[in-house]
């Protein structure tokens, strides 16, 4: 295997952290969340003790100010431990870095210190129930009224939403006919009125993931809660979702080392015509082509970090991340649920809950169908 150059002793020491939180404290909890469809709320504020929530935000915000790899370690740690249940890189990661990159002073010492510490849980409102990928068909309204605005209209999919304390919202703020240029973000706290949260939907995997429907009704919001400029929402969600890609990419390079080391551990103990299923050549050969492939990924996206700490990577270089990796993971799961034979169905296996967390991963961040698109566009 190719070694890995990326982190220093200060990554690797705050690896050892948040490899034990996960280990101690979310996942022997696996069913416990998929029951409740939530992690329990005092975990936020554990997370937080931590330091593992917003560490790169500036220290005068309650971040530790250090690079993205730490975030990195997190995203891998939580992938390692094979949970699908927590929210803390979506919070930490893209919600904290639109108020931190987009928000006013007054913003950022409002929202950012308790969002580190774990008082505050963020979600990021975009997807609505007709519109998907396409941010531009947006129907949820915020019109000006003196010096609110007056929200209207409702989001699905919302990861973080049934916790939440506060959503980024992504609202349309002028004519419809200005297409891109009427989106707006908004900042709208969850104690507001006419603010309502569905139940968390019941999905096929991730199923201890706090996922819910928002709702707006005549929420009035005021005007100081503008994120940035009106009319520039979609450019600054375009200039973050590319982030947003590449953590998923970062996320399904290591889901698919775990599915794989799980695999082999398997295949080593199981027998079966009397020797281990790993002294099949057909096993031998299908977890050489697994671990050569996700050595390729490996190699590609850390590539991609390194051109993200230097705020270089590009939207293609993001949107081949997010599909090809996650394409591979999938692949790769299924063939690890084939060489677990019947045992790879039994949810009892963590290869068993890979299968159905992981399909996740090709739609939301922008469908993979997308994600070709915007690639096919630069050549």
């Amino acid at each position: 295997m190719i070694p890995r150059t990326l982190f220093n002793e200060d990554h690797e020491a705050f690896r050892q952290t948040v490899r034990r939180f996960f280990e101690t404290e979310i996942a022997p909890f696996h069913e416990k969340w998929e029951e409740q469809q939530h992690i329990d709320r005092a975990l936020w504020n554990k997370a937080g003790e931590l330091g593992l929530l917003c560490a790169t935000m500036p220290e005068q915000y309650g971040g530790a100010g250090v690079d993205r790899l730490y975030s990195v370690v997190l995203m891998e740690e939580q992938a390692r431990a094979g949970d699908s249940a927590s929210g803390f890189s979506l919070h930490s990661d893209i919600v904290a870095n639109y108020i931190n990159n987009f928000g006013s002073e007054e913003q950022k010492q409002s929202w950012l210190p308790r969002m580190a510490t774990g008082d505050v849980v963020g979600a990021i409102a975009m997807t609505e129930p007709g519109t998907g990928s396409d941010l531009q068909s947006i129907k949820t309204t915020a019109r000006l009224e003196g010096d609110e605005y007056v929200l209207n209209g409702s989001k699905i999919f919302i990861t973080n939403g049934y916790l939440c304390d506060m959503a980024v919202v992504v609202a349309r703020t002028g004519d419809p006919s200005q297409g891109a240029q009427s989106i707006s973000l908004l900042i709208v706290e969850a104690d507001r009125a006419g603010f309502t949260k569905g139940k968390p939907l019941k999905k096929v995997g991730m199923r201890g993931q706090d996922t819910c429907e928002l709702f707006f009704d005549n929420v009035r919001v005021p005007k100081n809660n503008l994120l940035g400029m009106e009319g520039m929402g979609f450019i600054m969600l375009m200039k973050e979702l590319a982030w947003e890609r590449m953590m998923i990419a970062i996320m399904c390079a290591s889901g698919a080392e775990y599915a794989l080391a799980t695999t082999v551990d398997y295949v080593k103990q199981r027998k079966a015509f009397g020797k281990p299923v790993a002294a099949f050549q057909n096993t031998r050969f299908k977890l050489a082509e697994m671990r050569s492939e996700i050595q390729i990924a490996r190699v590609f996206v850390d590539r991609c970090l390194e051109q993200v700490l230097k705020n270089e990577l590009s939207v293609e270089a993001a949107c081949a991340a997010k599909y090809w990796v996650s394409d591979l993971l999938s692949k790769v799961v299924d063939e690890c649920v084939q060489l677990h034979g019947g045992y790879g169905y039994m949810l009892e296996y963590p290869i068993a809950r890979a299968y159905i967390d992981t399909r996740a991963n090709r739609i939301y961040g922008g469908t993979n169908e997308i994600m070709k698109e915007l690639i096919s566009r630069s050549i």
